[in-house]
């Protein structure tokens, strides 16, 4: 069988019925067993419910019936999206024991699609981290590079595609949490616009800003992926009516003359030298495929990270307010109800957790909401305009993913502020809600992979994925 196998590959080889779903199904199964144990990418698997997946596209195929759209791919799902009967955890204890009653929009879909869902990934604790190091079920190590990180948040998709566990995955993105562990497994990993695919049934971190998206081992199946769970649902009144564009027939569209924003702000201090030569080269690239390049400017930039961890942990404090161990999770009783909420919360939450819960309560409380929350939304509007602006000169805007190569397992667990650092040219286009990619870009000696990321205007998918699949098939990812 494939190595790795693409959604093409798997939908003709089950067409022409040289293999069947079922098979598929049972050899990345086969290929969990094996790997899994070493770089922990699952935490859950779902057999049953796969096979019985993979047993209706094979009697669909032996039908004669037209294949849908993701007929048979193994998929995975991050374990902060709800799956009917399946335990979804978020990565934290205190959701240990959760099995959802319903599933998720975006799983909905991607089933009614034919996919095969695998099992749920591991991941930072309630989305929380750069590293997938926050897990109570403990870290994720980077098939590329085992004592290294996979990124975070979604480590465990990112690992899981990585190590050829699942075709492709779904993860979620609230300040860089598909992308960044992208770069750093080597993988094409994408947010679309706020609004552009639904958040019903995806637990929430911090919800103007939570995001569900795909990775992949190329951008046509990131697109593919896409194009099944972006659009309106009645469910989520965060969703937007703008039409879905076909993705897939739009990557072949020639880039020539396409304007191509960098940005001064992202290529100042603290970026790896390694990272600045690869991702240089990639600009470079860009320009010999006929692109424009102009430099802009993005002037609120450096106030990006500290407004986004005060938007952030302030909705996270809010929403993480319902986890009290009276409707679900574990109870652990004290004397009064305080107690009972402290000591549950106490033994239910991790270290990262609590700091974010603490910070946005604070931020959030009598004598201090004007200074900080509020004054953090109107700093996330003049971003958000920066961008606006950008894009009336320019058709995408290209820049590092992550200012560093996968970081060594520990190197940064007892140090916040550098893990936060981490996210530093991702949680730009997070504030502002528009789509962003991360294709891979080279690898460091030959080992470390490097992302570079591309934004588009608001609901402006199709242009990014263009983009990204141009840089991909000239050898991006060789460089």
């Amino acid at each position: 069988m494939s190595a790795a196998w693409t959604i093409s590959s798997v939908r003709e080889a089950i067409a022409a019925k040289k293999t069947s779903a079922r098979e598929i199904a049972t050899e990345h199964y086969k290929r969990i067993a094996a790997r899994n144990p070493e770089i922990n990418a699952f935490l859950t698997l779902c057999e049953k419910r796969a096979y019985a997946q993979a047993d209706r596209v094979d009697a669909m195929a032996a039908a004669g019936k037209p294949l849908p759209p993701l007929a048979g791919v193994p998929l995975a799902i991050k374990d902060t999206i709800s799956t009917r009967g399946v335990r979804t955890t978020c990565s934290s204890k205190i959701l240990d024991n959760y099995i959802p009653p319903y599933d998720a929009t975006a799983v909905v879909r991607l089933e009614a699609a034919g996919a095969v869902i695998l099992g749920k990934t591991n991941c930072d604790e309630f989305a929380m981290g750069s590293s997938t190091e926050n897990s109570a079920y403990g870290p994720v190590k980077n098939p590329v590079a085992p004592d290294r990180v996979p990124g975070g948040s979604s480590g465990g998709s990112a690992a899981a595609v990585a190590a050829d566990l699942a075709v492709a995955a779904l993860g979620t993105d609230t300040g860089g949490s598909i992308r960044q562990p992208g770069a750093l497994c080597g993988l094409p990993a994408m947010m679309g616009s706020y609004g552009r695919v639904s958040r019903y049934g995806l637990i929430a971190f911090a919800s103007s800003l939570d995001r569900i998206g795909p990775l992949a081992h190329n951008v046509a199946d990131v697109a593919k992926v896409l194009q099944i769970i972006a659009g309106r649902d009645p469910n989520d009144s965060t969703s937007t009516t703008a039409p879905v564009e076909d993705y897939a027939a739009g990557l072949a569209k020639p880039v020539k003359g396409m304007k191509i924003g960098i940005p001064k702000e992202y290529f100042g201090a603290g970026m790896d030298a390694g990272v600045r030569e690869k991702v240089e080269a990639g600009i470079a690239l860009l320009r010999k495929l006929g692109c424009e390049l102009m430099d802009i400017h993005l002037p609120h930039t450096d106030y990006a990270i500290a407004t986004y961890y005060i938007i952030a942990t302030a909705e996270a404090s809010s929403n993480l307010a319902r986890y009290d161990g009276v409707r679900f999770g574990p109870r652990v009783e004290g004397d009064s109800l305080i107690a009972t909420y402290r000591k549950t919360r106490g033994a239910g939450f991790g270290a990262e957790v609590k700091r974010r819960i603490v910070l946005g309560t604070y931020v959030l409380s009598a004598g201090y909401y004007d200074a900080y929350y509020l004054k953090g939304q109107k700093v996330r509007a003049l971003i958000a305009q920066d961008f606006g602006e950008a894009f009336q000169k320019v058709d995408v805007i290209v820049t590092p993913t992550s200012p560093v190569p996968a970081f060594k397992l520990g190197e940064r667990v007892n140090d916040p502020l550098q893990m936060y650092l981490a996210d530093i040219y991702t949680v730009t286009g997070s504030l502002a809600g528009l789509p962003g990619i991360s294709v891979p870009c080279g690898r460091i000696g030959g080992k470390l992979p490097v992302g570079l990321q591309v934004f588009g205007p608001a609901f402006g998918e199709a242009r990014v994925l263009q983009l990204a699949h141009a840089f991909e098939q000239a050898g991006g990812a060789s460089l």
